[in-house]
């Protein structure tokens, strides 16, 4: 459906991490909107069930992709097939984990796999997709980067380190691609609801119901900010957005304080 003999004219959107959380709701209002879809994720069963809900639901083509972009053949098959593409409209890099406890304690494999995940691979197809696009003048590429990108963390080490950097490379290319017709943004979400924290063992019934955002609510954001050509950085409700100003400009005894009790679930 999405390679150079396809008949359709419509626009197409890839969606990494596409088979729950914010992920899916990303699949689910693009397809809405009338995209067709390549989806990917390393559960082939439950990705195929997502692509054939939506196909049949919304009338588009919806492709499942098995694949582990975590892990370097993943990652170059999904880079090939972006390149062989006739179009691409819509790019969201949303696949990614967490994990529990100090960097001491963690798998030296584990943690390498993070940074693969969520650095190496949304650089990579980025910059793959990013040529046809330009030559388009049109598309949009968002990078589901954290709330956690303004922090570090005991017990969240590389998980708010690369996804700072996912921040800080969406925004510098942002600078790049001025002029060129191509959005790009960072989506940095608080704690929201999905299958994340129960993925990695992390408890989090401590934390406070009015700090939990839905995944509706976020991606609706995101697709808003982005169709109005917003902010680079977007960051899903008032909440978060004060809490994103008080870490930069609180002192940083007080923003441990309040910093040290939300993160103690991971130690």
């Amino acid at each position: 459906m999405t390679d150079s003999n396809s008949p359709t004219q419509r626009p197409v959107a890839i969606i990494t991490g596409a088979t729950a959380g914010i992920g899916k709701v990303f699949a689910q209002r693009l397809a809405a909107s009338g995209h067709d879809l390549l989806l990917i994720a390393r559960d082939g069963v439950r990705l195929q069930q997502v692509a054939d809900e939506l196909s049949l639901q919304y009338g588009i083509d919806a492709e499942a992709m098995p694949a582990d972009l975590a892990r370097d053949e993943g990652m170059r098959a999904l880079a090939n097939r972006i390149s062989q593409m006739d179009r691409v409209d819509f790019l969201v890099n949303n696949a990614g984990f967490g994990s529990k406890g100090k960097l001491v304690n963690r798998p030296v494999a584990e943690q390498a796999t993070m940074l693969e995940l969520h650095v190496m691979a949304p650089m990579l197809l980025t910059r793959v997709a990013l040529p046809r696009m330009i030559e388009r003048k049109s598309g949009t590429i968002i990078n589901v980067s954290s709330v956690a990108s303004f922090i570090y963390s005991a017990g969240n080490v590389n998980y708010c380190a690369t996804k700072a950097y996912l921040r800080v490379f969406t925004e510098g290319l942002a600078t790049e691609l001025v002029g060129t017709g191509v959005t790009v943004q960072a989506l940095c979400p608080g704690f929201t609801r999905t299958e994340f924290h129960d993925r990695a063992a992390i408890d989090m019934k401590s934390t406070p119901g009015f700090f939990w955002l839905e995944a509706t609510r976020v991606v609706d954001d995101s697709l808003a900010q982005a169709a109005r050509n917003g902010p680079t950085v977007c960051i899903p409700s008032m909440l978060y957005k004060t809490i994103v100003v008080l870490i930069r400009y609180l002192p940083r005894w007080l923003e441990r304080a309040i910093r040290t009790p939300l993160m103690k679930s991971r130690i």
